[in-house]
């Protein structure tokens, strides 16, 4: 069934490929068809799993408001659904939150995490997306703007096109509020993790670093010449490095670096 039960909504699944499990996790206003290159590029090594949260793409809106918690808790379903114990994530944007909060909080569930373009917290967005302090509204979204991404929405969404809006704005209630992530937590987690995002990304670039830095042996890559949509900017790249991170990865080079550097 392309479809699983969670948390009271049917989850649109697409599960291909065979091996290690990697979890797809797109960001905010996306479907899968965002991350369809990198899935593609994946599929002839692993078994790769992907869903739509609530409101995005072929998966039904919820009544109430977005939140992370609620993002990760649906995750967690659908690893069980799936009958996964763990898994490869690798998450873009919200998705990128939703995973970092997964090493953070449920670390057995987690093989490797590669966190594309996330945040801490709302401070972390540039002047031209409205950073500051405090962000009463932002001009742009800090996700992909919503004019392809609209038009698969439009195809796509079971609520119809006119709901596009109303998910847009729980969105930038979401965005403008959440999340809230202590750097100094980011020292539990265990697993290897890839900080990815672009010289031009909504998300600062110093925002990255902090990320990489707080996290044990966590490595940093910053794509040349892109944006917030670096996925589909620099789908050939961002998919190789994708790929190169995972075998290393799996052949846990990254955890043999971070015992030799407490030696």
């Amino acid at each position: 069934m392309p479809y699983f039960r969670i948390g009271g909504v049917d989850l649109y699944s697409e599960v291909a490929g065979e091996g290690d499990p990697v979890l797809l996790l797109h960001g905010g206003f996306c479907s899968l068809e965002f991350m369809r290159a990198q899935s593609d590029a994946l599929v002839p090594d692993y078994r790769v799993f992907a869903f739509e949260r609530p409101g995005h793409g072929r998966s039904a809106d919820i009544a109430g408001e977005y939140t992370y918690a609620r993002g990760v808790a649906d995750t967690l379903a659908y690893l069980d659904a799936a009958g996964l114990e763990s898994a490869h994530v690798v998450g873009f944007s919200d998705g990128a939150i939703i995973g970092l909060l997964l090493a953070l909080d449920q670390p057995a569930r987690v093989r490797s995490l590669v966190a594309i373009s996330a945040n801490l917290d709302p401070s972390a967005f540039t002047a031209e997306a409205g950073a500051g302090p405090v962000l009463d509204a932002l001009p742009e979204p800090p996700e992909p703007e919503p004019d392809v991404e609209r038009m698969h929405y439009e195809r796509l969404s079971p609520d119809g096109p006119g709901h596009a809006d109303v998910v847009l704005a729980k969105l930038m209630r979401l965005w403008t509020s959440e999340p809230r992530i202590d750097p100094a937590d980011l020292a539990r987690i265990a697993a290897p993790v890839l900080v990815m995002s672009a010289d031009r990304d909504t998300i600062r670039p110093d925002h990255s670093l902090l990320i990489a830095a707080s996290i044990p042996g966590a490595q940093l890559c910053i794509v040349p010449g892109t944006t917030h949509l670096l996925v589909a900017e620099r789908p050939d790249l961002v998919s190789a490095l994708i790929r190169d991170f995972l075998r290393q990865a799996a052949a846990g080079q990254p955890r043999e670096r971070r015992r030799s550097q407490t030696k």
